[in-house]
């Protein structure tokens, strides 16, 4: 792994270093810092060039440095899409076919897919490097690249007509595991999304039960901060993972978007109806007279000629369309398989952190009917609390009321002042009782 990061360093621009040498030159030598500065490198670097790392069909890579235009030139693709791809952006996950190029951007894996090769933005993260690890390691498989990498029109036309046979026969696709190069690329990438999603709710899981665990023994505010940390987390876990099970559940209810993404199919058609055209056009030059090479005046050409070239091309793209109708067909099938297949296991991530959503869920109703218990209990004490004090405040009455200022015969009774207390202790006995019976009997306290 430390070679392959040594290797897929983006070299240092030739424009970094001659500013470095002409800034230390100027200053050496006194005069101003920018009248010795690569004028040349500074444009290139305004053009927006980005280090990708571009790995073949065979297996090989390298870094190249391409700017944005170019790299939209070379792959037929909007600026839109570039922009899925830019670092500096949060875009959710997405999955894009398009003509000649198919748009990923799975968590970190942020490549484009075409009929050849895989352009990756050049991360120093681990998983980038681990996905061009493992998709050489598959590529340079045996067995694999000999029976679909693109060896010329010729074997792309034998390959299809014995398709074609084998499925007239009755055997079906062929094996899923001889699939196109951008099938075994996105397969890579599949992998490793949903294998660093499915870490990710592992490492959560791990860390979310004990916790859940300890709160339910022993509520206090540090545990209930962790756990509301780690709903958080949940909460933007699962949204990652739900964007990329409706992406890809997306992509299976479309048969027009897994018919976009055969880009192998659609470069043999291309390359059969091109080598087609030439084949025609050489056999018109050798039986009419008509040359490819030489230029045709428009006013010597026969009319004629004309319009049989132009029903011959309708006929053709019609011919094509229906074959590529029919192939879409047959390729959805082994692209459908492999998208069953990756959501199946995120579908099974989504369910584990669903499960722990629903404990984190049940976790809170537990601590919410512990914290209502105690609370009724506290309203219990507080209402027998009140009671109490309203009896001993009788006692207050009767020593206000014999307090004042009158004169009756029991204050001169010696033994008058035991006798008040003890009935005024049975009367607020009595009063104390009679309310714990009614709180008994509206059901007020579980006594």
């Amino acid at each position: 792994m430390p070679d392959l990061k040594e290797r897929l360093l983006p070299p240092k621009p030739a424009s970094a270093i001659n500013l470095r040498d002409a800034s230390y030159r100027a200053s050496a030598s006194g005069r101003q810092p920018f009248q010795g500065m690569d004028v040349l490198g500074l444009k290139k670097r305004g053009q927006g060039l980005r280090s990708w790392i571009r790995v073949e069909s065979s297996g090989n890579s390298q870094v190249i440095e391409v700017d944005k235009f170019t790299m939209m030139r070379r792959c037929d693709l909007p600026a839109r899409d570039l922009r899925l791809l830019d670092p500096l952006f949060v875009y959710p996950s997405t999955i894009l076919g398009r003509e000649k190029a198919i748009v990923v951007n799975l968590e970190q894996i942020r490549c484009i897919i075409t009929a050849d090769e895989v352009l990756l933005l050049n991360s120093l993260d681990s998983y980038v490097l681990q996905y061009v690890v493992e998709l050489q390691r598959r590529l340079t498989a045996p067995g694999v690249n000999e029976v679909w990498q693109s060896e010329g029109p010729e074997l792309n036309r034998r390959r299809s007509r014995n398709f074609d046979r084998s499925f007239d026969n009755g055997f079906g696709n062929p094996s899923p595991d001889y699939l196109p190069f951008e099938f075994r690329a996105l397969e890579v990438a599949l992998e490793a999304a949903c294998t660093f999603l499915d870490s990710q709710a592992a490492e959560l899981e791990i860390e979310a039960y004990p916790l859940l665990d300890e709160l339910t023994s022993k509520i206090s505010t540090l545990n209930l901060e962790r756990a509301r940390r780690l709903k958080s987390r949940l909460v933007a876990l699962t949204r990652r993972v739900q964007k990329v099970r409706d992406e890809i559940e997306q992509l299976m209810d479309d048969d027009g978007d897994m018919a976009e993404m055969y880009l192998t199919e659609k470069k043999g058609r291309m390359e059969s109806s091109f080598y087609g055209d030439q084949s025609l056009l050489g056999f018109r030059s050798n039986d009419g007279g008509i040359s490819v090479s030489a230029p045709v005046s428009p006013i010597s050409s026969p009319p004629d000629s004309r319009r049989l070239e132009k029903s011959l091309s309708i006929a053709r793209s019609r011919h094509d369309s229906m074959k590529s109708s029919e192939g879409a067909t047959e390729s959805i099938e082994q692209l459908e398989m492999l998208l069953e297949a990756y959501f199946v296991v995120i579908d099974s991530t989504l369910n584990k952190l669903t499960s722990l959503k629903e404990y984190i869920d049940d976790t809170e109703d537990f601590i919410n009917i512990q914290l209502d218990n105690v609370r009724n209990q506290l309203i219990q004490f507080e209402l027998l609390l009140t009671t109490a004090t309203f009896v001993v405040a009788i006692f207050g009455v009767v020593a206000g009321i014999f307090g004042m200022n009158f004169s009756i015969p029991l204050f001169d009774d010696p033994g008058a002042f035991k006798w008040v207390l003890i009935i005024t202790g049975v009367t607020g006995i009595s009063i104390f009782s009679a309310f714990v019976w009614f709180f008994k009997y509206r059901r007020l306290m579980p006594l």
